[in-house]
């Protein structure tokens, strides 16, 4: 995961200051061709690239609007993949248009034009590896993942279909993904033990090849299977 941060202090729900103690992760899809993070979030901090209209949401409504998520997925400006945090996780958001939203942590994926198979499954791994994050983060597991669509259905969210529309497009679902998060929540944690170190001791030298073979023989009979004789 590419995480970086950028805090929209200009947004009027950052400003509101209510805090949440996060129950679940909901998953957004923009619903628009735009893959580019800078459409979202700004103003630009020399990766993000500029957006020449300046409709980020880092402002007090943007185009009118009461929205602000915890966070993005999408391209930088050289076209890599990123994740932004764009409020603290613990803040409440408003994205879901419902209840969701004292409950869940919610990040929008920004869309292409649906087809581009190499980048919807780099912004796919970037969520699953974003919500194993949050899981490990809050004491979450992979069960407490919904889309915004998911979260209409147990009427907690407003009438969307993200990211179903999206997802389905390229064999995915919310219950793939919520699969790929248990798999990395799962993995086991590589080891930090250093390497063993071996010693060798050399129990002496002959001239006469069957001195030398006699005591290989005790050797081996005293439980070191694994000694020879090297001729030199």
């Amino acid at each position: 995961m590419n995480l970086k941060k950028l805090i929209f202090t200009e947004n009027e729900c950052y400003k509101a200051g209510r805090k949440i103690k996060p129950k679940g992760i909901m998953v957004h899809s923009t619903g628009a061709n735009n893959p580019y993070l800078r459409r979202y979030v700004g103003p630009d901090d020399g990766i993000l690239g500029e957006n020449q209209y300046n409709n980020h949401w880092n402002q007090h409504r943007p185009s009118g609007r009461q929205v602000c998520v915890h966070a993005f997925i999408g391209k930088l400006k050289n076209g890599t993949i990123a994740t932004y945090q764009t409020l603290p996780w613990d803040h409440r958001g408003w994205h879901a248009g419902g209840d969701a939203n004292n409950s869940h942590i919610g990040f929008e994926i920004c869309e292409d034009n649906l087809s581009d198979v190499s980048y919807f499954n780099a912004v796919y791994k970037e969520a699953t590896e974003l919500c194993a994050h949050l899981c490990k983060l809050y004491d979450l597991t992979e069960k407490d993942i919904i889309g915004h669509y998911e979260g209409y259905q147990k009427k907690i969210a407003s009438n969307h279909g993200d990211p179903r529309h999206w997802f389905s497009r390229h064999g995915k679902s919310m219950d793939t993904l919520r699969a790929d998060v248990k798999k990395l929540l799962t993995a086991p944690t590589p080891s930090t033990t250093p390497p063993q170190k071996l010693y060798r001791v050399q129990v002496g030298a002959y001239s006469v090849k069957s001195n030398a073979d006699a005591m290989l023989a005790k050797v081996k009979a005293a439980g070191f299977t694994d000694a020879f004789i090297k001729a030199e």
